[in-house]
């Protein structure tokens, strides 16, 4: 089942705090227009806090983003994208990436891509729009579950 953009927005932030409250964090959505952050994530004494960006499309493996991504580089920060298939009987995919890691690999991608020649070998016209593709990244930059989890177990931030 095909759903509209927003409410699979939505889906996918619930599907990720669903994901992280089930592996014993506490997982809080913030309001719509807080810019950057979709979920602050404690542990249950409050000792540690890590925020998750949430991207989500439906049947993609391909998720646009904003140029301003290149320079979001928090240390306690990860992006979580999101696969929503319209099979209702098959779970959601995730990719999980630590926000230095994914703002190094899609500057460096863009300016790859920049350097090749276009269409009919003409020079690429420079944009805002930015990408994830999963199968640009090496194996251990993307993340599972309980990896993040462990990772924010483990830290020293608070």
């Amino acid at each position: 089942m095909k759903i509209s953009k927003q409410l699979c927005g939505i889906a996918g932030e619930y599907y990720a705090a669903a994901e992280i409250s089930r592996r014993g964090f506490l997982a809080a959505i913030t309001l719509r227009n807080s810019d950057g952050v979709d979920i602050l994530v404690s542990n249950i004494e409050g000792s540690k806090l890590f925020s998750i960006q949430v991207k989500t499309t439906q049947n993609k493996s391909k998720w646009i983003l904003n140029k301003k991504i290149e320079n979001d580089k928090a240390e306690n920060k990860y992006f979580v994208f999101v696969n929503i298939p319209q099979d209702l009987e098959k779970q959601p995919k995730y990719y999980i990436v630590k926000s230095a890691i994914l703002a190094d690999r899609i500057y460096n991608g863009h300016r790859n891509w920049l350097s090749e020649p276009g269409k009919n070998g003409k020079t690429r016209n420079d944009s805002d729009v930015r990408q994830f593709d999963p199968k640009y990244f090496k194996q251990e930059e993307l993340l599972n579950w309980d990896s993040l989890i462990e990772i924010i177990h483990n830290s020293n931030v608070s």
